[in-house]
């Protein structure tokens, strides 16, 4: 297995194989720890109580996967359903929404051969153990692609969330995008903060499992008592309180005193005694809020999921060799860009998308959240009030929380490396026949077409793995309707290595042959001590005495193992590296410690248990949140296309339109719609035109063609008479320009000219609007 982590260089050259990995006597100790921990043929409370915690962790990975795909589709609807609302979506793209909402029929037979399906397990095991290749990927495609990529590596290669491998491969390739991401920052202002497909990533990691249960665990109770106050009414803002103040003034005595006009600005607003007097307790009250916030999270540092730290760690290490000048302060401001910004705020000022709320809090207490988060984003990163000076009055909190942040921020990043470990997983994933994801036909196909976009700068060499498995699959296959859409498992194996079949053979190369026998012999006293409870309350313990009693049982398994270990152990003090005189002191000692450590991780494994399973009932019941939202989608949208139905009438009838005077013919269902010629004139004269460069002597041989190729999209371009070609062409969504004039962004750049967004809408419509 070839495995370059992107962390010290003196790993990233390193191959991991049977001869070089386990050269020396504590790794090899470690892996006989490990495999105690995970004994499969003991049968106690431990063993059982972690059958339960691995079941529950694979439950949550796939859960975890399945909302994070329904909230892709309720966000994609609730944006379609808006323009159904406000534009009479056209049917045909009433009936595309309706496929999104398809569920997949296993029936259907869409399903790579055997032979595709090898080449498959080949390339993503490549991709899983050489997180490399994906950091590439991600920082290459475009933000909107990215949230598909995701869904594949966070959920799916990398989806196994509570699995050491997995996580610390993953953390791996966010440590080479951060990397990258630095070398290529032009300043320091800049970065982590701009809407990347790298801020996106960082995002989603946080939605996993471990850090939904953090959230919950130190948020929600805070958060509900808070929104129990919901007539609590603590705005800040000079202009809202000024307004809301003078609504009442009206309410009670019916009429506005005349020094009380209404639309004054800000500052008129803030000089208000009465405003100010109402805003004074209200920041106490605020601060004080802040602060109990501020001292929970702080207080839970312990139980930050440990990849969040460590990526917090990444981030101070790597500014500090690339910016070597930055403040510890600057430094901190980052990392708490990362840890507000992108997991605690977005819980704080939508709890109900985390789940750590029932319902929608109510309009006062969402407003005090929002304040909260604002609050602690200040303090956590530089703050500026160019944009909102009323926030300046809280700025006390800032300035007497700033050491306390600081050192909070500095302390999440004191957390170990797992790159040790990490090798140890890597040569361990060898010898498992049952390394497999679950994986759905368009990730597969989707992820194969990314790869190959982008392969001249992922794998620019022909002889490497990444290239030679790529050119062996061939194009890739284009997406399958969403009803076709299976999940397949795929067995995951390297092309290039061969498998380990019997570790405790491989590791022989390692270790001498007393310390093999030596650590066996100890394992095998754990096995026997933990399957017979009656000799396990006997201290200290007698190694002999235990043996003699597994091998004269009746159970078939402890005879074998009780007359191995005491062969094993006439070995051991044959090589005088136990002694029987002193009742095998040493062996004995260590095998007490290791059945205390048993012991202790039984209790964290049942604690854990008690954590994770609220993190999978609300998991669940937001699963349930988002089902029940689609299931009013479906019928809603059944709804509207009955109802287009019926006003339709016939499809072959044609419409007509008049714009700026002239009538228009136009087919009710036609591929193409249009063009449409609009001179510079009449775009001008109904107001639509706002700004024109285009000298006066020129304008009347300027003319708009507009064209609708296919439902909400639409090419406005610009011509000039006489010539064939347009001068230039602009694609617009109805969607993207319903979003501008939502944001009050009421300027479209075509330019020449300067269009009026929400006319540009009216005109579409009157144009394109099938009647």
């Amino acid at each position: 297995m070839s495995y370059e982590p992107t962390s010290p260089s003196s790993l990233s050259s390193r191959r991991l194989t049977a001869r070089t990995t386990m050269n020396d006597r504590r790794s090899v100790n470690a892996f006989f720890s490990i495999a105690a921990e995970q004994d499969v043929e003991v049968e106690d409370e431990l063993a059982r109580a972690q059958k339960r915690l691995r079941d529950l962790k694979s439950k949550i990975s796939a859960q975890s996967k399945k909302n994070f795909v329904l909230e892709r589709d309720v966000r994609y609807l609730d944006s379609r359903i808006a323009l159904l609302i406000q534009n009479r979506m056209a049917l045909d793209e009433q009936r595309e929404v309706e496929r999104t909402l398809e569920e997949v029929d296993p029936s259907e037979e869409h399903y790579p051969d055997d032979r595709k399906l090898q080449q498959y397990s080949n390339l993503f095991f490549l991709l899983q153990s050489e997180p490399r290749h994906i950091a590439a990927l991600c920082r290459l495609v475009s933000l909107s692609e990215i949230d598909t990529l995701l869904q594949t590596v966070m959920f799916t290669l990398y989806g196994n969330q509570y699995e050491s491998r997995e996580e610390h491969l993953l953390l791996t390739m966010f440590q080479s995008v951060l990397s990258a991401q630095f070398e290529t920052a032009t300043e320091f202002g800049s970065l982590l903060r701009a809407n990347t497909p790298v801020s996106r990533m960082m995002t989603t990691y946080t939605r996993r499992g471990p850090g939904q249960s953090y959230l919950k665990s130190v948020l929600a109770e805070r958060i509900n008592s808070l929104i129990e106050h919901k007539d609590l009414n603590l705005e800040i803002n000079p202009v809202k309180v000024y307004e809301q103040m003078i609504n009442q003034i009206e309410e009670e005595t019916g009429s506005l005193p005349p020094n009380l006009p209404r639309g004054v600005a800000p500052e008129i607003a803030a000089e208000n005694p009465d405003v100010q007097a109402i805003i004074a307790p209200r920041l106490t009250m605020l601060m004080e809020i802040a602060n109990s916030f501020l001292v929970t999270i702080i207080e839970s540092m312990e139980s930050v999921p440990y990849g969040i730290r460590w990526i917090c760690k990444q981030i101070r290490s790597l500014t500090r060799r690339k910016y070597p000048e930055a403040t510890d302060y600057a430094i901190c401001s980052l990392i708490g860009g990362f840890f507000f910004l992108r997991f605690i705020n977005p819980a704080i000022v939508t709890p109900q998308a985390y789940m750590l709320v029932d319902g929608v809090p109510a309009k006062h207490p969402r407003r005090t959240l929002t304040l909260i988060a604002k609050m602690l984003q200040n303090l956590a990163n530089k703050p500026s009030y160019s944009k909102e000076a009323y926030m300046m009055s809280l700025n006390p909190f800032v300035e007497n929380n700033k050491a306390r942040i600081n050192q909070f921020l500095n302390n999440l990043c004191e957390v170990g490396d797992f790159y040790e470990s990490l090798e140890m997983d890597q040569y361990m994933a060898l010898s498992k026949k049952d390394l497999m994801i679950h994986i759905t036909l368009n990730e597969l196909y989707n992820t194969h077409s990314l790869i190959l976009q982008h392969i001249e700068t992922l794998s620019p060499n022909d002889k490497h793995h990444l290239r030679i498995l790529t050119d062996e699959l061939g194009a890739a296959p284009p997406q399958v309707p969403r009803k076709e859409n299976r999940t397949v498992k795929l067995p995951l194996y390297s092309r290039w290595e061969t498998p380990v079949h019997d570790l405790q053979s491989a590791l022989l190369d390692s270790v001498s042959s007393s310390d093999m026998l030596y650590m066996e012999t100890k394992s095998i006293f754990v096995q026997l001590i933990r399957s017979m409870p009656n000799v396990a309350d006997k201290h200290p313990y007698n190694l002999a005495l235990i043996a003699d009693r597994a091998a004269t049982t009746k159970d078939p398994v402890l005879v074998r193992k009780g007359i191995k270990v005491k062969e094993m152990l006439r070995e051991l003090e044959e090589l005088k590296v136990v002694d029987k005189a002193d009742g095998y002191k040493l062996m004995q000692e260590e095998v007490s410690a290791e059945l205390v450590h048993l012991g202790n991780l039984r209790e964290k494994v049942v604690q854990e248990i008690k954590s994770l399973e609220a993190v999978y009932k609300t998991i669940c019941d937001h699963n349930n949140y988002l089902r029940s939202q689609l299931e009013q989608y479906k019928a809603y949208l059944q709804n509207v296309r009955l109802t287009a139905t019926k006003d339709r009438g016939s499809t072959t009838a044609v419409g007509v339109v008049s714009v700026g005077g002239k009538e228009l013919k136009k087919p009710s269902k036609s591929t193409v719609l249009g063009p449409y010629r609009f001179t510079h004139a009449q775009l001008e004269k109904e107001g639509i035109i706002v700004e024109s460069n285009v000298p006066d002597n020129r304008r009347p041989n300027i003319y708009f063609n507009i064209t609708s190729p296919s439902p909400g999209t639409f090419i406005i371009a610009l011509h000039y008479k006489g010539r064939e070609k347009a001068i230039l062409e602009m694609d617009l969504k109805i969607d993207d320009l319903l979003e501008k004039q939502k944001d009050n962004k009421h300027l479209l750049d075509l330019e020449y000219v300067q269009l009026n967004v929400p006319k540009v809408l009216n005109l579409l419509k009157k144009v394109f609007a099938k009647r």
